[in-house]
């Protein structure tokens, strides 16, 4: 796999950044270890459907321009660039960690959530497998979970995902935003294509465990026309519920989804910008609660109106 080229936009709490003068240099992978103490984050925020989440990675390799979760990695002193996508922490006492919170007297088998921030099968997962651990943890203690992920590599654990269900239960949401596999390959470059993401939820509906669809984040004037040809294949591939998620470009993630969007769809990019502003009241970012998730507007608007008439039309569920 060619390396990507450098593009990190300078962390705002730093005091130096650097400048190359004769090219950016090619990225290549680096992985640390993060020996936290603590593995259970609990959420708080209206617009998230959980409370419980465990995240064994920080920093994400399938590189999506538009991840929200980037300006994350400026507080260990990085940038929401390609550092987000190329330096990757990962916590290899995640699952002893999640087996010692469980072990507590005041845990009450809430279901926690696989992951509320980076994608728990990124890549790195085949060989760390850390999200295996924690789900063999959650099947010893009988916990329920949930799972959300852009990656076929949860296949290999279908077996684990499918003895959760049949005891504390399970739900897989799978995040599919694109049907074109060009423009997905554009934002989203080093993830499995829509099509093949189709046939994880096929997979996973095949053995038992209940699996649903995100169209997310839906990216105005790009993306929401696809939502409805994603949503059809999903149910057809068994999925049972839906989610949608407006795009979020919170803090550096502006600069970043930008500058990727304007290098690989040059010809769209003023059109899906202006799109966006039409959501935010003139903005690329509304960090409200309950208006972050969704925007306002006609246009915001129109794709919510899209995706309940889909979702009522092909008998999905929304209430994940």
């Amino acid at each position: 796999m060619k390396p990507v080229p450098l593009s990190n936009p300078p962390n705002p709490w730093a005091t130096t950044e650097v400048e190359y003068l004769d090219g950016a240099p090619e990225v290549r992978l680096e992985v640390y270890e993060d020996h936290t103490r603590q593995i259970l984050s609990k959420n708080d925020s209206p617009d998230v459907g959980f409370t419980w989440s465990v995240n064994p990675y920080r920093g994400c390799f399938h590189a999506c321009a538009y991840c929200y979760a980037r300006p994350s990695h400026e507080y260990l002193s990085w940038g929401a660039g390609t550092d987000f996508d190329r330096k990757i922490v990962v916590k290899p006492e995640a699952p002893a960690l999640l087996r010692a919170a469980f072990a507590k007297r005041t845990w009450k088998k809430e279901t926690v959530v696989f992951s509320g921030v980076t994608d728990c099968y990124q890549p790195l997962e085949a060989s760390y497998r850390l999200t295996r651990g924690c789900l063999e943890v959650c099947v010893e203690t009988g916990n329920p979970a949930g799972v959300i992920t852009k990656s076929p590599l949860i296949e290999r654990d279908i077996e684990i995902l499918a003895a959760l269900a049949r005891t504390a239960g399970v739900h897989v949401t799978v995040s599919i935003p694109f049907w074109d596999p060009e423009k997905a390959r554009a934002i989203e470059p080093y993830v499995a294509t829509p099509l093949r993401r189709i046939h994880v939820i096929e997979k996973l509906a095949r053995a038992g465990i209940e699996v649903g669809v995100n169209v997310a984040p839906v990216i105005p004037g790009l993306n929401d026309q696809d939502m409805p040809r994603v949503m059809a294949a999903a149910r057809e591939a068994g999925a049972t519920h839906a989610g949608f998620v407006l795009l979020r470009l919170p803090g550096s993630v502006k600069a970043v989804f930008e500058e990727r969007l304007r290098a690989n769809l040059p010809l769209q990019a003023d059109r899906v910008l202006h799109r966006i502003r039409e959501t935010r009241g003139g903005a690329l970012y509304d960090p409200r609660f309950g208006v972050r998730g969704r925007g306002e507007g006609i246009y915001a608007e129109a794709i919510k109106s899209l995706f309940q008439s889909t979702a009522a039309r092909l008998g999905l569920a929304t209430h994940h």
